[in-house]
């Protein structure tokens, strides 16, 4: 960068359209002076300041025309295309910075007009250095720009939202950075930037310490989005860190979550590589979300069905089908096997326990709000101390937290509601009610 920049101002300064020009102002402004009665001594002195205020004036009046004049009427020609990728060639804060250059430029080609017979002086060269970083400097500050410029274009579009854009934009921010202040520090000490590289190479280790974050981040950044394990928008939970809600940013150094209750938590990108952490973006994507909860039943309410109850259940419109062909299948099994009906346990025989599953499953199978094609099933768990656990395992079509809790609490207040009328109950630890009525019946 160093070198090509010196390299294609030195060749302008050193043009001899420059050097003669340089002659004719010098001569003419010393002429000037002498004719207006300034000693020819003095003249000689002051010819110099006066040309570089000229060339200061000159500059800053170029910087005038471009930012005011050139930068408005590029701006409206922007507006009138339909085209994108000039909003990110001619955005307003990169051409500001490109005008920016222009004065430092100026002034350093021009310098030498001011100072011919100090060309070679240590005085100059170090005034055209410092005006040089300067230019570096802008130049650098105009990359940086134009890169996040192309970044706001790109990431509101569609196919490029998965994409960890600000994390490399970081990136290469970073490196322009780091490759600008040794080009500023090597024409500071004036050296070439090949030396203090080298010098740089030795240092690597303490380099790597202090740039351990932004390489891991860099390289977890990559393996994110290479995997597609990660992009904002996603909701994710990694409790080990507090993280429970949406991703609302990912950088080069940080993940930005919004939990549901509004607070932030911010996870270094290595730790979702190097740790586990659950992203339920795929149920989003899914016909559903699941629900999977139990209900335990007093095993004491657990009865075989008598002819009184099945007519009952048969008035049930979900159960009418599912009881008469049961029944039929007992009654067949039970005659081919001249099965005695006067002893409950002989043969087989309906329990309020199966009909009430054979009710739920139909009652979920009928909800709309329950995607069908997924997996729906009413089952038995391990009896514990507190009951039968009776688990609905079933997907929810509305995905949406809210409305999916309210899915799921109506499908729950039915159930419990419904259990009285299969002669069960539900299976629950004494309250204090309980015992102030046991304690009056007594």
């Amino acid at each position: 960068m160093k070198e090509v920049i010196v390299d294609t101002l030195t060749v302008v300064t050193k043009t001899g359209a420059v050097h003669e020009t340089t002659n004719a102002v010098m001569q003419e402004v010393n002429h000037s002076l002498v004719s207006m009665g300034v000693d020819a001594t003095w003249a000689n002195k002051a010819d110099n300041w006066i040309v570089l205020i000229l060339i200061i004036g000159v500059a800053l009046l170029s910087n005038v025309i471009c930012r005011h004049i050139i930068l408005r009427a590029v701006a409206k020609l922007v507006k009138r295309t339909k085209a994108t990728w000039d909003d990110v060639v001619f955005d307003h804060k990169v051409m500001i910075h490109i005008s920016r250059m222009v004065a430092p430029i100026l002034i350093y080609i021009a310098i030498p007009i001011a100072f011919p017979e100090h060309a070679q002086s240590g005085l100059l060269d170090f005034l055209r250095r410092i005006c040089l970083i300067y230019i570096i400097a802008v130049f650098l500050r105009f990359i940086s720009v134009f890169l996040a410029a192309i970044y706001h274009v790109y990431s509101e579009r569609e196919q490029f939202k998965d994409r960890p854009l600000k994390g490399l934009l970081q990136t290469a921010q970073v490196t322009i950075f780091f490759i600008g202040a040794i080009v500023i520090v090597s024409i500071l000490i004036n050296k070439s930037p090949t030396v203090l590289l080298t010098g740089l190479g030795a240092s690597a280790a303490i380099l790597m310490l202090v740039f351990r974050d932004t390489i891991l981040g860099f390289v977890s950044g990559i393996q994110l989005s290479a995997n597609n394990m990660l992009k904002v928008g996603d909701w994710i939970s990694m409790p080990k860190y507090g993280a429970d809600g949406t991703v609302i940013e990912v950088t080069l150094n940080t993940v930005k979550v919004r939990n549901w209750d509004n607070t932030i938590t911010t996870i270094p990108p290595y730790l979702l590589v190097s740790d586990s952490f659950q992203n339920w973006q795929g149920m989003r994507e899914s016909g559903g979300r699941r629900v999977k909860r139990s209900i335990n039943i007093d095993m004491s309410s657990v009865r075989f069905c008598t002819p009184e109850m099945l007519a009952k259940y048969r008035k049930i419109q979900l159960l009418k089908d599912y009881i008469d062909k049961t029944e039929k299948v007992v009654e067949l099994y039970n005659k081919e096997h001249h099965i005695d009906n006067s002893i409950l346990v002989n043969g087989r025989r309906q329990t309020n326990l199966g009909v009430f599953r054979a009710y739920l499953n139909s009652y979920l199978k009928s909800l709309p709000t329950i995607n069908q094609e997924l997996t729906c099933m009413v089952r038995q768990l391990q009896p514990t101390e507190t009951g039968i656990p009776l688990e609905l395992y079933f997907f929810s079509a509305i995905k949406d937290w809210v409305p999916y809790e309210e899915v799921q609490a109506d499908v729950f207040d039915h159930v419990l509601a419904i259990i009285p009328e299969f002669g069960l109950r539900v299976f629950q630890n004494p309250s204090g009610e309980d015992l102030r009525e046991l304690r009056v019946k007594n």
